[in-house]
């Protein structure tokens, strides 16, 4: 009675250990961001390995330090790929046997951009067309290692670009509602120069003649503000000016209320030892536009082209159309322009 006593409670302890032991072997889920998670199962590789834990623990997997492993490392015999080579167990690089890790479909990535919607990455679209090959994408580091990466960026063959480069696939300047899913028009841009009303840039007008890659990055990058061009640079075809030339549209040259609708040039006073000039653009506009002394003559910044009394005798500055043909002399009545 005794041993038989002695017998029930060892049983007893055995199976009260059973459910600690259940725990510790129990299946492991590996979450992904944008697939259904991988289930490592350790009865499985325990039915295979005569329940020896010390084959992974600690010699691959460390319980203390958790780290994650990339399926790069695990082709290089990092985690699962000390086995899975070929040899001992299927391949991890294998890419016929990526469906017994990773089950189910994977799930389509957003990548959510300020101002231009969500562009939307399906991987069903993709496997059809690459035959399923995982590969084609993920390890080439150039498209998945690349990291966050701009328009620009893509155009020069990063990301997406490496085959969205308008032979593989169409290129990523071109239309942009093919990725950017639900994207509303541009909104209208307005540029805020020091001492002249904003200049307003409507997408919707220029969106009517042209497509997104006419502009985009050739001329602008894909950010208000990103580079600032001067209406020197711009004469010179630089920015705006690569279109509005006065050929293919009107010059940026020309008149300077088409894009500054609420301009209303001010008087301009320098500052003399013969007292105070003025300048009133108001007055002058009711003759002439803008085009007619802007940049020919005068840039545009106030001070940038300083001229004295003897150069506008010979034609300079004022002197262009004060000759006493055109307009009176310079050489006439100094009270017209100085408050002396």
């Amino acid at each position: 009675m005794k041993y038989r006593f002695a017998t029930l409670i060892t049983l007893v302890l055995m199976f009260a250990a059973l459910p600690a032991m259940a725990k510790e072997t129990k299946d492991i889920s590996f979450k992904l961001k944008n697939a259904e998670p991988v289930i490592f199962s350790h009865d499985f590789h325990l039915a295979k390995y005569n329940n020896n834990c010390r084959i992974c623990h600690n010699a691959l997997f460390n319980l203390r330090s958790r780290k994650h492993y990339t399926m790069a490392e695990m082709e290089k015999g990092k985690s699962c790929g000390a086995c899975h080579t070929g040899y001992k167990a299927f391949s991890v690089a294998d890419e016929a046997e990526c469906g017994r890790c990773h089950k189910g479909k994977p799930r389509p990535v957003v990548y959510r951009t300020k101002g231009a919607g969500e562009a939307v990455f399906r991987h069903e679209i993709h496997l059809t067309k690459l035959g399923n090959k995982c590969r084609t994408c993920h390890n080439n580091k150039a498209i998945t290692g690349a990291g966050h990466v701009t328009m620009a960026q893509m155009e020069k063959g990063k990301s997406c670009g490496v085959c969205h480069d308008g032979k593989k696939a169409f290129t990523v300047t071109g239309s942009c509602g093919k990725c950017h899913q639900g994207m509303t028009p541009p909104k209208t841009i307005s540029f805020k120069p020091k001492g002249v009303a904003e200049a307003l840039f409507s997408h919707d007008i220029h969106l009517s003649m042209f497509k997104c890659a006419d502009c985009h990055t050739k001329l602008f990058q894909y950010r208000a503000g990103a580079r600032h061009f001067t209406m020197a640079d711009m004469a010179k075809g630089k920015s705006c000016g690569a279109c509005h030339n006065g050929k293919e549209a009107f010059a940026s040259t020309g008149d300077c209320s088409k894009c500054h609708p609420n301009l209303k040039p001010g008087i301009i006073t320098w500052k003399t030892s013969m007292g105070e000039a003025a300048f009133s653009h108001e007055f002058h506009l009711g003759m002439f536009k803008c085009v007619d002394c802007h940049t020919r003559i005068f840039k545009y910044k106030k001070g940038s082209t300083p001229a004295t009394m003897a150069e506008m005798e010979t034609g300079k500055s004022c002197g262009a159309c004060h000759n006493g043909k055109d307009a009176f002399s310079v050489k006439d009545d100094c009270v017209k322009c100085h408050k002396m």
